[in-house]
């Protein structure tokens, strides 16, 4: 079993910023990529950022030049800095991750995110 947890949502007014924290612990050594998801109210749940196993990042072009993920391998943890945020970026952010062995996919509480105008 893997445990993901997130932290650092808040209200914010637009242009400001938050760091998104996700912090994983349990059974992680088959656990490779980590994302950041997010789902806004009445909409679909939509992929933000991919940290693949080899280090690759990708942005959905929502974010790109605003939104960065990192990863401190030696904390287990993956980040999303986000910058320049728009009333469009609230949602409920959400870290996920799977073992690459079981397929098992693994999903964070979520934390709220607030862009106000």
């Amino acid at each position: 079993q893997v445990q993901l947890v997130e932290s650092g949502g808040g209200l914010v007014q637009a242009g400001g910023s938050l760091r998104l924290t996700c912090a994983a612990s349990g059974s992680i050594s088959n656990i490779n990529e980590m994302d950041w998801y997010r789902q806004a109210p009445g909409k679909q749940l939509e992929l933000v950022a991919t940290f693949n196993g080899g280090g690759i990042t990708i942005y959905a072009d929502s974010v790109k030049g605003r939104f960065t993920i990192s990863r401190d391998n030696a904390k287990n943890t993956v980040y999303l800095q986000m910058n320049s945020l728009k009333p469009e970026d609230t949602a409920v952010y959400y870290c996920y991750s799977k073992d690459y062995i079981t397929r098992i996919e693994y999903w964070g509480q979520g934390t709220q995110v607030t862009v106000s105008s």
